[in-house]
């Protein structure tokens, strides 16, 4: 049994410690902030591959009860609400299972209560400093002056990932993508439930005279929509109020011929536009006993509706990888991991990157 330390408790994190644990290995999580992450973020969808992923860890069931169904996309040009082309969100399952949309909250919470029905322990407010290497095993050194020793680091620490330049130093920063994301979730019965012209979890994607954006609306009536208005350097979205927020977003889809500046109005709480970035290829995802799993070794746009899916991915890959191997076989099984996920990872970063092309 190797003794796992994985950095970070996100998603990725997360998935990584039920693999490893099912691997037949001992893993703990440490994660940066003072606590868990639970109501932070907006929503994302897990595609068909991240629920097939997930069968492995024996969560498949318990991730289909969250969200909703959305299976298909249609697309329009907003300047005259023109249709485009309609398609299938990554088809289906064997058992019909589709892509779903829920909220990144409600994903964190599954994945948290499973690790801590498994007896995962997750330490927070543990920000690693450095990893201290050693024949015989590796030491994780965390900023409050504490330490934990195990066989293998674990990197799930996301985009600005504190274990990436411990692996290679000349890894390159994070490049970015001249989009923004911000966007929201209207309740039922604020708008006719006929606003949208469209059935309940079809993506209705627009683009528009000013700004890409996208609505749908779940079984219960509410509304869900994000927008990707470009980044300009004269502006500062993220520091509007909520009341200019709206404005802002509201002049952005003036003139187009759907219904989203009426969604925009209708919207408590919308998200604070946010830049995104993504990864181009890193030199390695591993070196000896340290390795890198979801956005800390490809992260990819939003616009590629991939970003968790992939995670869980290569939270069972690093899991087979390591099933039934001894301390001294790690090495090998980590260059087995990154052989396996490289070129599927690295394709769907620069998918991610055209589709969010302006």
């Amino acid at each position: 049994m190797l003794n796992c330390l994985v950095i970070g408790s996100g998603i990725a994190g997360l998935a990584t410690a039920i693999s490893l644990q099912k691997a037949g290995h001992h893993a703990t999580v440490f994660e940066a902030y003072n606590g868990p992450s639970n109501g932070v973020g907006g929503f994302l969808t897990v595609a068909v591959n991240g629920f097939d992923a997930l069968k492995t860890l024996e969560l498949k069931d318990a991730a289909a009860n969250l969200g909703f169904s959305t299976p298909k996309m249609s697309m329009y040009l907003g300047s005259t609400g023109k249709h485009l082309i309609d398609f299938d969100y990554g088809g289906s399952l064997p058992d019909g299972t589709t892509a779903r949309t829920m909220t990144r909250s409600e994903l964190y919470g599954m994945f948290r209560e499973a690790a801590g029905a498994r007896g995962i322990r997750v330490e927070y407010g543990k920000r690693l400093a450095t990893v201290k290497e050693a024949p015989d095993g590796v030491t994780a050194v965390f900023a409050d002056g504490t330490s934990a020793h195990g066989d293998l680091v674990v990197g799930a620490d996301g985009l600005h990932s504190a274990v990436r330049p411990l692996i290679d130093p000349s890894s390159p920063a994070p490049r970015n993508i001249p989009l923004l994301n911000t966007g929201g979730i209207v309740e039922s019965g604020l708008l006719p439930p006929r606003l949208l012209d469209v059935e309940p979890g079809r993506m209705k994607m627009v683009f528009g005279k000013r700004c890409f954006y996208c609505y749908m609306q779940d079984p219960e009536g509410r509304i869900w929509w994000f927008a990707n208005p470009l980044q300009r350097s004269s502006e500062d979205p993220a520091a509007l109020d909520h009341r200019a927020r709206k404005s802002w977003l509201t002049h952005l889809v003036a003139g187009d011929r759907t219904p989203m500046a009426k969604i925009i109005a209708a919207t408590d709480g919308i998200i604070r536009p946010y830049t995104t970035s993504d990864f181009p290829s890193i030199p390695s995802w591993h070196r000896g006993r340290l390795v890198l799993v979801g956005d800390a070794a490809h992260a990819a746009s939003p616009s590629s509706g991939q970003g968790a899916s992939m995670a869980i991915e290569d939270a069972i890959t690093l899991g087979r990888s390591l099933r039934g191997i001894s301390s001294s076989d790690i090495p090998g099984a980590l260059s087995r991991y990154e052989k396996e996920r490289r070129n599927r990872a690295e394709s769907v970063v620069e998918w991610g990157r055209r589709n969010a092309a302006p």
